[in-house]
């Protein structure tokens, strides 16, 4: 018994292994994830019910439910690199979020929070793909470099996301599905011993994640 349920859930892990066209490393997706959770579920409530044919059927109908959990957020960053191709926003998946990261250059001017316009065909592509799965939270975190005083880049910070929020609701999107926080010059992703460093920390990070 044991072995035809890790047998099954090995199987449904490794067909679903793929490689990601934008990094070109071998990776199991999230609807892969889901597909092996859901296969052990299924399997293990089958054979509590029907042996090792219940396993088998179990396994089936778990990975289908599992599959579609996972497959809800990669459709989603699939969708959305194909909107975001040339803006210069990173998509990222990581812990079955999906992470939208927004550098300083294309978002706003130098402490400012009044959104560019060259930045808003790229925030209507976000809101085209975010109303298209209602299922989905949607978190922004605005975040500064390290020049100035932790209270005025905490305020910064928080005034880009509201900003970007706020652009987001005229385009449809629900407020309720939407949280704000700004994190000023924490968690920086480049050095703000440079420039170019600087810059990049001057962003904006979306996060999708689902509801449930």
């Amino acid at each position: 018994m044991k072995k035809v349920i890790i047998t099954t859930v090995l199987c449904a892990f490794l067909c679903a292994c793929a490689t990601n066209p934008y990094t070109g490393e071998s990776q199991v997706s999230k609807t892969a994830w889901g597909t092996g959770i859901g296969t052990a579920a299924g399997a293990g409530i089958g054979a509590l019910i029907g042996g090792k044919k219940g396993a088998l059927i179990g396994a089936g109908a778990g990975a289908l439910v599992g599959a579609g959990t996972g497959a809800y957020m990669d459709i989603q960053a699939k969708k959305l690199r194909e909107e975001l191709v040339g803006t210069g926003v990173q998509v990222v998946e990581q812990d079955g979020k999906v992470y939208l990261i927004m550098p300083g250059n294309i978002t706003f001017g130098t402490a400012d929070y009044t959104i560019q316009p060259s930045f808003k065909p790229a925030l209507n592509s976000i809101a085209k793909v975010i109303n298209e799965y209602d299922e989905t939270m949607v978190q922004i975190v605005g975040y500064t470099d390290s020049t100035g005083t932790a209270a005025y880049n905490n305020t910064l910070s928080l005034q880009r996301a509201n900003a970007v929020s706020n652009y987001l609701r005229l385009q449809g999107v629900s407020a309720n599905r939407i949280i704000t926080d700004g994190a000023g010059s924490k968690n920086p992703i480049a050095s703000n011993a440079t420039a170019a460093g600087r810059e990049q920390n001057r962003r904006v990070e979306i996060v999708l994640l689902n509801k449930q």
